[in-house]
C-alpha cells in the first residue's frame, strides 16, 4: 500500500510490503529537516554585523535557495555593552564564545572573530560538539588549517572559507568546484586592498607613501598598525590558501616568500609609468617542472594587462588552467558587503550538505584529503623573472660602467637602463634600471656590490 500525506507544497511516501514478501520501512525526518537552521555567531564587528543584516534583509531568497530557513539564534561579542550595526534584538548576545559552540541547539558556526589561538580553539571546540563551522578568517586557514580541516573530516563536518580570501570575490569555489578538470598551471593576483588602494593613490595623487598610508588609514582601509596589510602578510596568508587548492598540496604559510610595499615611493611609480608599467603589489603561484613557487612582493604589469588597471581597494586574481586558458576574477576585496555575501554563501552551501553523504562532499582543499602531494618548493633564490632596480649614484664618470660590470658579472643582462635628470646639489642623481629575467640570487649579489661602491 502506498499513500501520500501532504503539508503544505511538500509530500512524504511511505511504502510498506507484508511479513511474508518482506519488509522494509522508510522514515524521513519530517521535523528536523523542516525546522529552520540555527546559526551562532562569533565576533559581531564589520562582517558580522554585515552577515547578519544581510541575512535578515534577504532571508527569503536565501531560504529559497538554501531550501530551508536559516535564523541567527545567538552570538558572542566582546563588549556587551557596544552598540551593534545589526539589529540583534532577537539575538540571544553572550560574551562567552563557548556557550555558542557547546550549544545543542546551534547547527552551524561562524566565526568571524579573527586572530589564529583563540579563533582556533573556537573552531575546534565548535567541530567537537559536532556543528559545522563557517570562517572568513584567512590567518587561521593558512597557519592551522591542516589540522582543523582533519578533524572536520574525521567528525564528518564541514569548515567552509570562501570569505577568507578576495573577499566577495567567489575565488576559492571557481578554483576547487567549477576549473576541477583542469590542470592548474599558476595563478597571480592583488590580494590586499589596502596595499592596492596606496599604490593607486600614489599613481593618482602624486603623494608619496606615508602621506597616502595616513589617508588609508583615516578612512579605515589601514589598520592603526598596518603591518599585516602592507607587509604582505595578509596577501601571503591568501596566497598559501589559494595555492593550496590549486595545486592539491597542504597548507604550508612558511613557504611564502614575503615582500610589502614600504619601500615604494612616488618616484618608483612615476619611473614605471614612464617604462610602461604600473607597479601592483601581487601574491604569485607557479608550477613549473614540478617545483612550486609561492611569492608576494611589488611587480611591474606592462599598462595593457587588465591587472595593472585594477585600482582602489578593489582585488582581482588572474588563473590559468591547461583546458581553459586565463579567467579574470574581478571585485570588492573586503568590506562588510561583500565579505558577507561571501560568508553567507558558504552558510547556504553547508545547509545545502545538512543532509548528505560526508564522504561525498566537495573536499576542503579541493582534493581528497589522502591525495594532497608532497610539494616539491622552488625557493626565492633560484626564481628567475625581470627586476627594476632604482638607484642612487653620483653624477660623475665611470659609475654607470662600474655598475653595469657588477651586473655582468652576475648574469644579468640588462633590458632598460636610464638616468633620471642631473646630479642635485649633492651631486647624487637616479638611475633605473629593468632587467631581463635574472636569478634571485644573482640580482642579491650584484646589488650587494653595487652597494659598496664609492660612487654610490
Amino acid at each position: 500500500a502506498t499513500k501520500k500525506l501532504a503539508y503544505g507544497v511538500n509530500t512524504i511516501k511511505f511504502s510498506a510490503r507484508s511479513p511474508a514478501r518482506g519488509s522494509f520501512v522508510v522514515i524521513r525526518r519530517w521535523f528536523n529537516y523542516m525546522r529552520p537552521v540555527n546559526v551562532g555567531v562569533i565576533g559581531l564587528g564589520t562582517v558580522g554585523a554585515g552577515t547578519v543584516d544581510l541575512l535578515s534583509r534577504n532571508s527569503a531568497e536565501i531560504a529559497r535557495r538554501a531550501g530551508r530557513n536559516i535564523r541567527v539564534t545567538q552570538a558572542a561579542v566582546r563588549d556587551m555593552s557596544r552598540s551593534r550595526d545589526c539589529q540583534v534584538s532577537d539575538i540571544d548576545l553572550t560574551d562567552d564564545p563557548t556557550a555558542i559552540t557547546t550549544n545543542p541547539e546551534i547547527d552551524v558556526v561562524l566565526e568571524l572573530m579573527g586572530g589564529e589561538d583563540e579563533a582556533y580553539e573556537v573552531v575546534s571546540t565548535a567541530l567537537r560538539n559536532g556543528k559545522h563551522v563557517v570562517t572568513a578568517n584567512k590567518a587561521l586557514v593558512a597557519t592551522r588549517g591542516n589540522e582543523l580541516f582533519e578533524q572536520a573530516s574525521q567528525a564528518g563536518l564541514v569548515i567552509a572559507f570562501e570569505a577568507a580570501v578576495a573577499g566577495g570575490i567567489p575565488v576559492i569555489k571557481v578554483v576547487r568546484e567549477s576549473l576541477a578538470g583542469n590542470k592548474i598551471d599558476g595563478l597571480a593576483g592583488i590580494l590586499n586592498g589596502t596595499c592596492n588602494f596606496i599604490l593607486t593613490q600614489i599613481h593618482e595623487q602624486g603623494l608619496d607613501y606615508d602621506a597616502v598610508l595616513a589617508e588609508a588609514q583615516r578612512l579605515g582601509y589601514a589598520e592603526a598598525d598596518p603591518f599585516f596589510d602592507v607587509g604582505g602578510v595578509d596577501a601571503a596568508h591568501k596566497l598559501t590558501i589559494l595555492a593550496s587548492i590549486a595545486f592539491g598540496i597542504p597548507l604550508d604559510f612558511s613557504s611564502v616568500y614575503i615582500e610589502g610595499i614600504e619601500q615604494l615611493r612616488y618616484q618608483d611609480i612615476i619611473y614605471a609609468d614612464e617604462l610602461g608599467y604600473r607597479i601592483k603589489h601581487l601574491g604569485i603561484a607557479r608550477s613549473d617542472n614540478g617545483h612550486l613557487d609561492l611569492r608576494v612582493h611589488p611587480c611591474l604589469v606592462e599598462k595593457d594587462q587588465l591587472l595593472a588597471n585594477v585600482s582602489g581597494v578593489m582585488n582581482a586574481v588572474r588563473i590559468r588552467g591547461d583546458a581553459v586558458g586565463d579567467s579574470l576574477l574581478y571585485g570588492a576585496g573586503a568590506g562588510a558587503k561583500p565579505t558577507a555575501s561571501a560568508v553567507v554563501g558558504d552558510l547556504v552551501d553547508v545547509v545545502r550538505t545538512l543532509t548528505s553523504d560526508p564522504g561525498n562532499r566537495v573536499p576542503h582543499l579541493a582534493f581528497q584529503p589522502h591525495q594532497l602531494a608532497d610539494p616539491k618548493m622552488r625557493p626565492i633564490t633560484e626564481i628567475s623573472c625581470a627586476h627594476y632596480l632604482r638607484l642612487t649614484v653620483r653624477d660623475r664618470p665611470g659609475v654607470l660602467a662600474d655598475v653595469t660590470r657588477i651586473l655582468g658579472e652576475r648574469h644579468v643582462s640588462i633590458r632598460v637602463i636610464s638616468q633620471k635628470g642631473f646630479g642635485d646639489e649633492q651631486g647624487v642623481v637616479p638611475v633605473v634600471i629593468v632587467t631581463h629575467d635574472a636569478k634571485e640570487a644573482d640580482i642579491a649579489d650584484a646589488t650587494k656590490m653595487i652597494e659598496t661602491l664609492e660612487a654610490n
